[in-house]
């Protein structure tokens, strides 16, 4: 089933992993988490779809949770529990060092936050990379990334990621120490400077970028048409382009990529992660999954070619529809995008 890999970079450039990777959050970050049967189904099936020697890469989060607590780490503890033999096929990222949801890079925070994860997910999986979830502006990153080196040093995990880092902090932190993976939001409809810019410092330095939400946020899909298509308290009811007359401004890029996705008879979902995927062989596009059936989907887009007639077509409908609204809460400074 799955024809394509991606090599990750850094210190786990000896790691192969499936070309679609398999965000977790909303497994529990959603006011009706999905059972643990479910949420296992979903992973097993990622897992199992996979040739000897690729492995899963699984997203999780020290806050991914309706209170912002441990509940995602707390799932995996008990997946691996009861599927302890999936630990050597699954390659774990977690983000965090975040207290309170204001980032933190001192030792102390760090090494507070890679504790706690490790402690949660308990003895049958060993954190494999961390990434603080952002960038703290107070912190010079050199500091911030020898900290994480001495915490790889010691042992506490294996590789360093960042997540919402810009590309001149993302070359000033791999001058350091080797960065293995960058976190940014990628997608038809979050494809600016700032996005192609980490993409090729990336690409020089050896780096896989990691792109969640490629399918907006869901947005994508086409099955958001309006905000009350969104479950009561959920999550992107706060988000700028979530709100009513955004949804509405920026259906034409649904309706542009939809057309494209059913000429090539696949759909919208995986013609974004197609997408994604083709912008370079360092690419991971990260979709987020709470079903067995939805992953395979996902991830059976990672071997979707686009030809260059496709790629100019979905080039088109994004030049034609810039896209309204920002990606978070009104400012990069207040979510701490581009650190």
């Amino acid at each position: 089933m799955v024809s394509r890999s991606v090599k990750l970079g850094g210190t786990a450039s000896d790691i192969t992993v499936a070309p679609v990777a398999h965000g977790l959050m909303m497994m529990t970050w959603t006011p009706n988490p999905v059972s643990d049967e479910q949420a296992f189904e979903s992973i097993k099936a990622g897992v199992d779809a996979l040739p000897p020697g690729t492995k899963a890469f699984l997203n999780s989060g020290e806050f991914y949770a309706m209170d912002r607590g441990t509940g995602n780490l707390e799932l995996l503890s008990r997946f691996f529990a009861k599927y302890p033999d999936y630990a050597d096929k699954t390659f774990l990222s977690v983000k965090g060092g975040v207290p309170n949801l204001v980032p933190d890079g001192s030792m102390d925070s760090l090494r507070a936050s890679v504790d706690n994860i490790q402690k949660v997910l308990g003895p049958n999986k060993k954190l494999d990379l961390f990434e603080p979830a952002r960038i703290d502006r107070n912190t010079p990153v050199e500091t911030i990334m020898n900290n994480l080196a001495t915490l790889v040093k010691e042992g506490k995990f294996f590789h360093i990621g960042l997540s919402e880092c810009n590309a001149n902090t993302l070359r000033k932190a791999n001058a350091v120490y080797p960065v293995t993976a960058a976190e940014i939001e990628v997608s038809p409809w979050s494809y600016d400077d700032n996005q192609k810019a980490v993409i090729e410092v990336a690409r020089e330095l050896n780096i896989t970028v990691v792109a969640y939400s490629p399918l907006g946020r869901g947005y994508l899909t086409g099955q958001i048409k309006t905000a009350r298509d969104l479950p009561e308290n959920d999550v992107r009811i706060h988000l700028t382009r979530f709100k009513e007359e955004n949804l509405k401004a920026n259906w034409a890029i649904v309706e542009g990529l939809k057309a494209i996705a059913e000429k090539k008879g696949i759909t919208a979902a995986q013609l974004c992660i197609a997408w994604v995927a083709s912008l370079g062989p360092h690419m991971l596009p990260l979709p987020g999954s709470s079903k067995s059936s939805r992953t395979l989907e996902n991830l059976k887009a990672g071997s979707i070619e686009l030809t260059p007639e496709e790629s100019k077509a979905i080039h088109e409908v994004i030049t034609a529809n810039p896209t309204i609204g920002d990606r978070y809460y009104g400012s990069d400074e207040k979510a701490f995008l581009w650190g």
